[in-house]
């Protein structure tokens, strides 16, 4: 993590607001779906904010989830490397990054390798994760392990098909949002207001 000291003032302040926003019971939820996706051999972090980011920090457990939402043989982090080095670990962290992107996962909502690595908001870490586990949902290939309540599935597109003739149709109505103009007509029409009067 940066040496950086407190944060002081509006910086204070703002720091504060990014961290209430860190749900714990959505963290257990997380912890859950993770370690049932990713097999029963994962250690559960004690609970906590600070605890939930050392669990991730290193990128480990985030490139076996990604893997594990993929056949065998398809995976997109192909070698993942034990490793203690900063750099290696924050690598690991965009590799998961750029294969929940691939996923489906909007990039609006996937967070900052700094959010995780040095714990600066990690209500963008459990979106980020809330994400892909809808994603994975929606998906429904098979290889989402999991309670289905967890996550909500996302909208799917309905695409309509319209003939020419219909289109052509459509063309010749007036939409309501537009207005009406049945039965307008200035009858019973006065004038607004006095006249103006020049003295």
């Amino acid at each position: 993590m940066a040496n950086r000291g407190p944060s002081y003032g509006l910086s204070r302040e703002v720091q504060e607001k990014i961290e209430q926003k860190y749900d714990p019971d959505l963290e257990q939820r997380l912890v859950d779906w993770i370690v049932g996706q990713c097999g029963g051999n994962l250690e559960r972090p004690e609970t906590g904010r600070e605890n939930f980011q050392k669990w991730l920090m290193d990128g480990t457990i985030l490139c076996r989830l990604i893997n594990s939402l993929y056949p065998r043989g398809k995976e997109p982090i192909k070698k993942i490397a034990e490793t203690q080095m900063a750099f290696k670990q924050m690598e690991k962290i965009s590799q998961f990054l750029q294969a929940a992107e691939a996923y489906g996962v909007t990039t609006t909502d996937i967070f900052q390798t700094v959010d995780l690595w040095e714990g600066k908001d990690m209500a963008a870490v459990q979106r980020t994760l809330m994400s892909l586990g809808s994603v994975a949902v929606t998906k429904d290939d098979g290889h989402y392990r999991g309670d289905l309540d967890w996550f909500r599935r996302k909208a799917q597109g309905y695409r309509r098909e319209f003939s020419q003739e219909q289109l052509r149709q459509g063309q010749s109505l007036i939409g309501l949002q537009m207005g009406s103009n049945r039965g307008a007509s200035q009858a019973g029409m006065t004038g607004y207001g006095m006249h103006r009067q020049i003295m």
